[in-house]
């Protein structure tokens, strides 16, 4: 599956959609996404996982970079993330990042959570 993002901003948040694969030579342009989200004063956050079929360290390093800097106590925001497969899950749970973020069956219920 060939890699891909949607960003879409919704009244409470804006979504990012993450197709295929985000490895150390796509992670640039997803890191770019979220950057650019966070830099317009987007303080809430959902990353949708449902097409993602694998995530390197890179990626990880992405999510927590901009988890620290939406949780800056000026701006008290968040990072959630929506429709993450078991085998994706696994991985958050090998990392200990399980209990940084906080996951979503669906995106609707991730924006809503906001």
């Amino acid at each position: 599956m060939a890699f891909g993002l949607a960003v879409t901003q919704h009244k409470r948040a804006a979504v990012v959609e993450v197709t295929g694969r985000i490895d150390s030579s796509t992670a640039p342009q997803f890191e770019a996404a979220v950057q650019k989200l966070i830099d317009d004063g987007h303080n809430y956050i959902v990353v949708d996982l449902k097409q993602t079929d694998y995530m390197s360290s890179a990626a990880f390093r992405v999510l927590i970079s901009a988890h620290k800097q939406v949780h800056k106590s000026t701006r008290r925001g968040d990072v959630r993330l929506a429709n993450v497969s078991p085998k994706l899950m696994e991985t958050f749970k090998l990392g200990g990042f399980d209990e940084l973020f906080k996951f979503y069956n669906n995106q609707v219920d991730a924006v809503g959570s906001f």
